[in-house]
C-alpha cells in the first residue's frame, strides 16, 4: 500500500471514546475492575451513530461516562462539560454538517429505549 493510501486510511478512521481518551473502561479494559463498564461503550441504542460503537461516539448523552478522571451522573449535571471536551469537538468537527444534535441523540435514546 502506497504511503498515501495509508494516510488517507488513517484521516478515515473515527475512534470512539474509549479509544481517544484510553479510559480503560471499555469490556476488557484495564480500568474495569476499578471504575466499572463504561455505559457508552454497552449502550447499543447509539449504535453506529456518527460511525462509532454503541455509544462511543455520542458518549455525552450517556449517564456515568467518565470526564476528567471522574464518573458523571446524569446528562443534564455533565453536558456543559463534554460540550467544551475534546473528543466532542473531534467528533463535531469530523461529522461537520452530519452532526446530530443533542436533542436528536436523546429522541433516538428514548425512541430505542
Amino acid at each position: 500500500m502506497n504511503p498515501s493510501a495509508i494516510i488517507k486510511l488513517r484521516k478515515m478512521a473515527k475512534l470512539n471514546c474509549w479509544e481517544f481518551k484510553k479510559c480503560g473502561r471499555e469490556p476488557g479494559g484495564n480500568k474495569v475492575s476499578e471504575l466499572g463498564v463504561c455505559p457508552a461503550s454497552t449502550n447499543g441504542t447509539l449504535n453506529g451513530v456518527h460511525e462509532g460503537k454503541n455509544a462511543g461516539r455520542a458518549c455525552w448523552v450517556i449517564a456515568g461516562t467518565m470526564c476528567n478522571g471522574e464518573v458523571q451522573g446524569i446528562f443534564a449535571k455533565k453536558y456543559n462539560d463534554c460540550r467544551i471536551c475534546d473528543f466532542y469537538q473531534k467528533v463535531k468537527e469530523e461529522e461537520d454538517t452530519d452532526f446530530l444534535i443533542t436533542i436528536d441523540l436523546i429522541k433516538m435514546i428514548e425512541h430505542k429505549g
